[in-house]
């Protein structure tokens, strides 16, 4: 057979000009906007004035026998009651009230993550657990329950550090529920799922999968405590229930209300640290609204970027695939995978079985197909043998046998944890039904590869792994330069591409595709096609390829698996279950697609074979 040269294939590889993008730390700027400017500009000037401005100004607690004097050339902002000097206080206040927005800030949202995610993502009793507690500090109102605590610590003893502590308790609760909805939604996503295929441990998959995507959630949550704790803060100084001896804003307002500033007019007094607290506010509050394009990298794609997008698919759908028929069946057959007598039960109130009693086997460079109705249970089948049932799933019976080419059988049902994470994605890999949705939004297609061999290779060296990544790329005809892209600026062929290069990145003997060419439209879907031929003829792994396009497998496949209602209801050649259907499904499959030219689907046609059409096909 001809070889082609995967890169000439590709479809913006010879024509495409590289975008410029920009690299390293600018990468995770966002995109500059009036509102973003304003934000910092206040913010970060309120900051200096908190960690300079006491280095600049007098001792706030300097008593003098100047009172309530207005602002001039000597007091800029006045003096309180007792002549001291408001700019002073007003510059240690802003420093202790930033002190404790970090701070709390830090704290509530660490709380926050810790209880909303892991427990999310962990489940069972620790999820139970974390969710009860959860739900009770929740319930509780939060500014009494601030005002019963700090009302319990002797005024001596309530600095600094207990009000924080007050505070970060009180804070967290909120954010740690929508975090635990997010992450609950995030754990079933295809790409956590091939996370957990890859072998990748839980805390690698909570930080490289899961946290990324919830960074917009929780950098809200750590501003919005910030603001909750200075104005908590001020409530409980206000009330006097503040820190003994600490300058904030809060304190400030409190000794400019028993000052009677306000029946006095003395503005100068209490105007500028609400001021303060106000434009704090807003400037944080202008900041969180760019978070999203710090995280969300389609946010920052320039018209650049979005016009090489648009090429990018308009190439690939001219660049149509032509049709390769699949192998011709071997009469010794040598087995890579054998499943027989396989159940699976969902263990509901009503339970339900699945899959049963199902037996095929898997030849090395075959193509098998797994063809059926949706919730036939082609994808449970697909699941159970490569062990990524969760409860209430359950294997009741039945044996998974890999046949290791140069090493013992192996049974997939009786591998330990540590054994099934070496196994899965270096001897049988997985791409997930509606692949091209699959892959992490907020990482690279670059760290995406490499998370499979950093776990998987440990030893393997940065270029070197960088390199096998660029090598999967060019073999399923992506331009290597697309490692450094996010999956939004891919085409959706190529992200499915990409999706097959990974699950081929550690040499698989088996690749099982659920609906790989789901949502494609026919012309890339051909491509994609061809490209799963050529590699197998090139590579030699076998495949099970699950649809619910008959017709497809017959192009594809060397053997068709039909089911129904959890049953193999026939199992052939592609060319028996083409020309000769013994079972009523089966020929009821055949018959439901429409025809152009006569009563039945124009893939059958008396007097021919499967292959013989798709090779006249070509021809045309």
């Amino acid at each position: 057979m001809t070889q082609t040269s995967p890169l000439a294939e590709t479809p913006d590889a010879a024509t495409a000009k590289p975008v410029r993008r920009r690299g390293g730390f600018r990468a995770m700027l966002p995109t500059w906007s009036a509102r973003l400017g304003v934000g910092l500009l206040l913010v970060i000037g309120i900051a200096l004035f908190g960690v300079l401005g006491p280095m600049l100004v007098g001792d706030p607690d300097a008593i003098s026998s100047i009172g309530m004097t207005e602002p001039s050339g000597d007091y800029l902002l006045g003096t309180t009651q007792t002549g001291q000097d408001v700019l002073a206080q007003l510059a240690h206040s802003t420093r202790g009230s930033l002190q404790i927005g970090l701070l709390v800030g830090v704290l509530a949202t660490v709380l926050s993550a810790f209880f909303g995610i892991i427990g999310a993502y962990t489940g069972g009793f620790l999820d139970e657990a974390f969710s009860l507690f959860s739900n009770v500090m929740l319930v509780i109102p939060g500014l009494p329950l601030v005002i019963v605590i700090a009302g319990f610590v002797p005024a001596e003893d309530r600095g600094l550090s207990t009000i924080i502590l007050v505070l970060a308790i009180t804070g967290w609760a909120a954010s740690a529920r929508v975090l635990h909805a997010q992450t609950l939604s995030l754990r079933n996503r295809d790409y956590v799922a091939a996370a957990r295929v890859a072998g990748e441990k839980r805390w690698r998959i909570v930080t490289v999968e899961i946290l990324p995507n919830l960074l917009p959630l929780l950098a809200s949550q750590f501003v919005f405590a910030i603001i909750a704790a200075i104005i908590s803060e001020a409530s409980l100084s206000f009330l006097g229930l503040g820190a003994n001896g600490q300058h904030t804003l809060g304190t400030m307002l409190y000794y400019a209300q028993n000052g009677w500033a306000l029946q006095l007019e003395a503005w100068w007094w209490f105007v500028p640290p609400g001021l303060l607290i106000a434009l704090f506010g807003c400037g944080l509050s202008l900041i969180n609204f760019s978070i999203d394009e710090i995280i969300n990298p389609k946010l920052r794609v320039d018209a650049r970027t979005a016009k090489a997008k648009a090429g990018g698919v308009a190439k690939e759908a001219r660049a149509a695939a032509t049709a390769v028929s699949p192998a011709p069946d071997q009469p010794d057959r040598e087995l890579v995978l054998t499943v027989e007598g396989l159940n699976v039960v969902y263990q509901t109130e009503k339970p339900v079985h699945a899959v049963k009693d199902v037996s095929i086997t898997l030849a090395r460079g075959e193509i098998l197909g797994l063809a059926g109705e949706s919730g036939c249970g082609k994808t449970t089948l697909a699941y159970a043998i490569n062990r990524l049932h969760r409860p209430p799933a359950e294997v009741s019976s039945g044996t998974v046998t890999f046949h290791d080419r140069g090493g013992p059988d192996i049974d997939l049902l009786n591998l330990g944890d540590e054994e099934l994470r070496a196994f899965r994605w270096s001897k049988l890999s997985m791409v997930f039904q509606g692949a091209m949705n699959s892959l992490n939004p907020v990482i690279s297609i670059h760290e995406q590869l490499d998370d499979v061999l950093t776990t998987h290779k440990p030893d393997m060296g940065k270029a070197e792994r960088r390199a096998r990544c660029a090598e999967v790329l060019r073999l399923v005809g992506v331009d290597p330069r697309r490692l450094d892209s996010f999956p939004h600026e891919l085409s959706g062929g190529m992200r499915q591409r990409v999706m097959i290069a990974m699950a081929m990145l550690l040499d698989p003997q088996v690749m099982i595709m659920d609906e790989p060419t789901t949502a494609l439209d026919v012309v890339v879907q051909r491509g994609i096609l061809r490209e799963i031929i050529r590699l197998r003829d090139e590579l030699g792994f076998a495949v099970v390829f699950i649809t619910h396009d008959l017709p497809l497998l017959l192009e594809l496949s060397d053997r068709i698996a039909v089911m129904k209602a959890g049953e193999i209801v026939e199992y052939a050649p592609s060319g028996q279950i083409y020309e000769r259907p013994s079972h009523p499904y089966t020929r009821q499959l055949l018959a439901s697609f429409p025809s152009l030219t006569g009563e039945r689907g124009a893939f059958v046609r008396a007097g021919g074979t499967a292959a013989n059409d798709v090779n006249e096909g070509a021809a045309r």
